[in-house]
């Protein structure tokens, strides 16, 4: 018997929406089955995924992409990683850099040598062995290119772009591989009565749309997963206390950054993301330790450019959905969980789901243990974003303000005590399974929030001082004659990829 799924509904457009539907229209193709994309001109885009990190490359090179005509598309620009402002301590900024810091020597991290050295006085920061960081400093980019054994054969980025054309650029691509989409307010959901799975949605105008297989893409209210299946929820409020956030773009200025900026405030932190024709702008707060005015004035008071809009408010809570799959309806972006967007993971979380479903691509009897095993993969990857969040606010020198008091007293989950236990005592850092963010990024932000190991991991000693000495000279000379190599970000641009 053929149970083959033959009608995919996906509710909600959007940047989960249209990346869901555009990956699923190249992967399945218009033969397999037909694919609908329900969404209301009505209802607003949260459009909070304006940075991403580099895996974005994969779903990219999935797509077959252009990467010159995806950029020119969004209008967006480059980026080599993030720079924090005022976290550890205020007054003080490091750089969370993609990419590693210069290269293991003997099979031995290379965060082992330069911690030896560090812990003997020796004045060079971490950053002095990437490339990125180097890059970034100076507005610098350029894409790999065949170099031998250089660092500019393997140059990580990312990007920033404007979330609305991107949804945009994608349903174009969705619907050239024969995904339909469907205009209209879902104002009924409709079950079967045997075992309660949705078999379709009913629109304002009273259209109904059967389907088989329904992804929920409808952001935070979850109309499928919650309102309709009752998923539950897991609130991570008592370890991420911030709850809202204000937008606002404004006008560009130079020069153009390579980098997403997150500069810590009083109640919580403003991001900062460089597009061709505006900057992205944002507060993410606390509601219970300043008032929606005030953080939007904050805000405004902070801008590199004059606003080009009104602020715009949003709330959220920051946990996961208890299942991200539950009978025939798999949920996808916000409707799955939110985690602040400090570390640029919001798109990325939509790329993974995407590509767990297509893994565990079910058919029409929807067996139990594709269901639980995307369920636990989904709650071990958010899990673990969700620890690398809470470093930044846990370890932190500031106490001037009762939130940062707050953020450095609270208790941590148990899986991040240990990842604190392992550094603390000789810089160990380990990258559990497929963890989303490796050694160098846990390296990069510990370092950089003012975490101090007692000890440097003793495989150090393989080499002399003297050997790992030179060696690092050597390595910093490299990363300095590459990044001199690389032309100005602007103009990268303006060759490339300008809008």
């Amino acid at each position: 018997m053929d149970a083959r799924i033959r009608k995919i509904v996906i509710v909600g457009g959007g940047t989960a929406g249209w990346m869901t539907a555009a990956a699923l229209g190249k992967v399945l193709g218009r033969d397999y089955a037909e694919i609908v994309l329900v969404e209301s001109d009505e209802i607003g885009i949260v459009g909070v995924g304006e940075a991403t990190i580099p895996q974005i490359g994969i779903f990219n090179r999935l797509l077959d992409l252009d990467e010159n005509e995806f950029v020119r598309r969004t209008k967006g620009s480059f980026k080599l990683g993030i720079q924090f402002v005022d976290w550890g301590r205020k007054g003080h900024r490091y750089f969370h850099p993609f990419g590693p810091f210069g290269v293991d020597m003997e099979g031995v991290s290379f965060h082992a040598y330069w911690l030896r050295l560090a812990q003997g006085g020796d004045p060079h920061p971490v950053t002095d062995y990437s490339l990125q960081s180097m890059a970034a400093a100076e507005n610098r980019f350029m894409r790999s290119i065949d170099a031998g054994r250089s660092p500019l054969s393997n140059i990580a980025y990312a990007f920033h772009f404007d979330a609305g054309l991107y949804a945009r650029f994608l349903r174009g691509r969705a619907e050239a591989d024969g995904v339909v989409r469907r205009e209209g307010k879902i104002v009924e959901v409709s079950r079967r009565p045997a075992d309660g799975f949705i078999d379709a949605v009913v629109l304002e105008s009273g259209e109904r749309i059967d389907g088989e297989l329904f992804i929920d893409c409808s952001g935070f209210r979850g109309l499928l997963i919650e309102q309709t299946l009752k998923a539950g929820y897991e609130d991570w409020t008592r370890w991420l206390p911030c709850d809202r956030a204000v937008a606002v773009p404004c006008e560009s200025v130079e020069p153009l950054t390579p980098y997403t900026r997150s500069t810590a405030r009083d109640a919580g932190w403003q991001w900062r993301i460089p597009l061709q024709h505006r900057i992205g702008n944002g507060y993410v707060y606390s509601s219970d330790h300043i008032s929606d005015d005030e953080a939007a004035a904050t805000l405004l008071a902070n801008l590199d450019g004059a606003p080009l809009a009104d602020p715009r408010f949003l709330r959220f809570v920051t946990g996961r959905r208890k299942q991200a799959w539950v009978k025939n309806v798999v949920a996808i972006g916000l409707s799955a969980g939110f985690i602040e967007p400090l570390e640029s993971t919001s798109i990325h979380l939509i790329q993974s789901g995407i590509a767990k479903l297509l893994q565990m691509f079910p058919d029409r009897e929807f067996p139990a243990a594709d269901r639980d095993r995307f369920n636990r993969m989904t709650a071990r990857e958010m899990e673990q974003v969700r620890d690398f969040i809470i470093l930044h606010y846990n370890v932190s020198e500031r106490d001037d303000t009762a939130f940062w008091r707050r953020c450095r007293d609270m208790d941590v989950p148990d899986t991040l005590k240990e990842k604190y236990r392992l550094f603390e005592t000789t810089g160990r850092i380990f990258r559990e399974d497929d963890e989303l963010f490796n050694d160098t990024s846990w390296f990069a932000v510990m370092i950089g929030q003012g975490l101090k190991p007692k000890r440097y991991d003793p495989v150090a000693d393989l080499l002399s001082r003297e050997e790992t000495t030179r060696r690092l000279h050597e390595i910093r000379r490299v990363m300095r004659t590459c990044a001199d190599q690389m032309p100005g970000h602007a103009d990268f641009i303006r060759k490339t990829c300008a809008a």
